[in-house]
Formats: structure tokens, sequence, C-alpha cells
């Protein structure tokens, strides 16, 4: 795969590592459909290639991880997801559960979209001046990447939902201490840190390592995970009703205008 300076994702192999790297610092990494592409083709890419035992996800630049999905080209009619690729979701990765281990190095924060690409990695390494957080709810929006069910999956109940519902984002070491990352470490460190972990991981053997995560995360070897299909058919469901909401368009429009939204409920 041949790399170019402005191309919206970077892919390199260190090693049995494959590097992805998000690529519009100047959107703050915000998805589009051509990172869809280059991201879920990378991780299809890995997936098949017995020399790449493991993949590392980050964001280009120090601004952020990843802002989520594009709102600018949203608002310019454009499809973030490309058709063809809607089971692969945002970025061609929360969807797209593959066989070998994933590691966000999280390079800032990491709201909304972003903290939904966080959830739908296997390990995570924190900046120290990353943040976290899904605060769709504030937008008259909805969690519509697996946010809302996969955070509730990995925090005590009483904490995900207080987090959900306020849609209040958390530091990176207040999410060491809900064990919703792994490390945390000085921004400049936290590609390398990601990477050696990956090493550590792509030295054992490979089929054990694949079969380990298939049992930890009752994933097939399609890639389907059964116990999320009734999330991703809730989150379906009330993007229909929620998503063309008056409400919808009424909270990106207030936060825009820095003003206090006025919520009608329908």
């Amino acid at each position: 795969m041949t790399n170019t300076p402005e191309a919206p994702a970077l892919i390199e192999r260190r090693g049995h590592v494959m590097l992805i790297t998000l690529n519009r610092p100047q959107a703050r990494n915000a998805v589009n459909a051509d990172m869809c592409i280059l991201v879920g083709d990378a991780l299809a890419e890995a997936d098949k290639d017995p020399d790449v035992r493991a993949v590392v996800l980050t964001g280009a630049g120090d601004k952020a991880f990843c802002a989520g999905a594009d709102l600018k080209a949203i608002t310019r009619g454009e499809a973030v997801i490309p058709p063809g690729r809607e089971k692969w979701g945002l970025a061609g990765y929360v969807g797209q559960a593959i066989s070998k281990p994933t590691i966000a190095a999280v390079n800032g924060p990491a709201l909304g979209g972003g903290t939904e690409l966080v959830l739908a990695s296997d390990l995570v390494v924190a900046a120290d001046t990353a943040v976290f957080g899904l605060p769709e709810v504030a937008r008259g929006l909805i969690a519509g990447a697996g946010g809302a069910f996969r955070l509730a999956a990995k925090l005590p109940q009483a904490v995900a939902m207080e987090l959900l519902l306020t849609g209040e984002p958390i530091t990176a070491a207040q999410a060491l201490e809900l064990h919703l990352i792994n490390r945390v470490v000085p921004a400049v460190d936290v590609v390398d840190v990601a990477l050696e972990l990956a090493a550590k991981i792509a030295a054992n053997a490979p089929l054990a390592v694949a079969a380990t995560k298939r049992i930890a995360l009752a994933q097939t070897e399609s890639g389907d995970r059964p116990a999320e299909s009734i999330g991703w058919e809730m989150t379906s469901a009330a993007l229909e009703t929620v998503a063309y909401s008056e409400d919808a368009k009424e909270g990106p429009r207030a936060f825009a205008e820095k003003r206090a939204p006025v919520w009608q409920g329908r």
C-alpha cells in the first residue's frame, strides 16, 4: 500500500505490527469516506496476512486522536461511510472485528466517535492529555457507532449510565482508574508504548493469540460477535428516530452558536 502525505490514513509495517494513523490533523482526524475506505481495507488486509500479528491505531498531530464523523462533510450531504461499507461502520473500524489484537494509541482527545474507536479496540494506551466521553445526548443525538452498549459492557452499570446520560467527559487518569484503558503515558511516548505492547503480543504464538481473542470476546472466526447483535439492532432502530428529530438539528446548531439548546422532545 502506497502512502502519500495528504492521504487521510497512513499505513505502515513495524515488524509484525501494522500501524494505522488517522491523518487529517487539520480536521482533528475526523472521519470521512476516504478514511473509512483506507482504514477498513488495511484492517481486512491485516486480518488475512499471517505476517501481521497486531494492529495499532493512532491519530496524526497533537490536537486529537479522532473527533468522530466529519460534520462538515455531513453538512455538505456527503456520506462518511461509503455505500457498501456500512457493516464495517465508522472509520471502517468499529464494526470490523478482526482476529488480530488491536491497540488504540490515543494521542489526544477522543470524544464521541473517537471514544467509540477506543471502545472497539482490544487494548488502549492513552496520552496523559487524552479525554474520553460520549457527549451525543448534549447534541440531541445518540452514540451510533457502538458506544452506548460497549461502554455499558466495559464499566459498572452505574458508572456507564452516568457517563452516557450526562455526556460528561473523563480524563485519561480517570479512565485508567475505571479500567477503561490499559496505560497512561506522556503524549510523546504514546505510539512507542503501544508499539512495544503490540510487539509483546506479536512475539507470542499467532494461532493461540487469535484463538484466545475469539474466546475472550465470544467472536466467531468470521468476525461476528453474537453478543453485540442486539446492541447494534437497537442502535440502528434508535438512529432512525433520533437522527432526524428536531432535537438532533437543534443540538449541533446550538453548539455552533455557543448557546444552550432549546429541546422540543421531538
